[in-house]
């Protein structure tokens, strides 16, 4: 990986990868971690711990309702801890990630890899309530896949 062109001062190992409820194994875990943290450091952040949470659409389902009382499936939730250094917990439902795909005829890989950077984007402070939010984010989205 060419980018970034300096070496990190950071461990990726503080980027780890769990499943919940589902048998998921990301592949090129390190690849993606490799990427994950380079990502966050052109957005000029720090980051502690981030914690990759793989799961089904009912476990996700269920962490929707109970923490941010919201009846929907969705295909990520972002729970942030800590802006700076950056630290949180990021759910991603690979069913709803699987079903995107389809709808949108992309590969499941595209997909997760859009799904994963949102995620740390909303960890550096990216929105997407807003249409104007929307926008910026697929951007950065856009930006960061063609560097993977």
């Amino acid at each position: 990986m060419d980018w970034p062109s300096n070496p990190s001062p950071q461990d990726s190992q503080n980027i780890f990868f769990h499943q919940e409820e589902i048998d998921f194994v990301l592949v090129d875990e390190e690849r993606i971690s490799n990427w994950l943290e380079a990502l966050i450091l052109e957005e000029k952040k720090e980051y502690s711990n981030i914690n990759f949470i793989f799961c089904n659409d009912a476990y996700l389902l269920k962490k929707n309702q109970e923490y941010l009382d919201h009846d929907t499936y969705t295909d990520i939730i972002t729970f942030q801890y800590n802006e700076e250094p950056l630290e949180g917990d990021i759910f991603i439902s690979i069913e709803r990630v699987e079903e995107n795909a389809k709808e949108l005829t992309t590969s499941f890989k595209s997909e997760l890899n859009r799904v994963l950077a949102h995620g740390v984007l909303h960890l550096c402070g990216y929105g997407d309530k807003s249409d104007e939010e929307k926008k910026v984010m697929r951007g950065k989205e856009d930006f960061y896949l063609e560097r993977l």
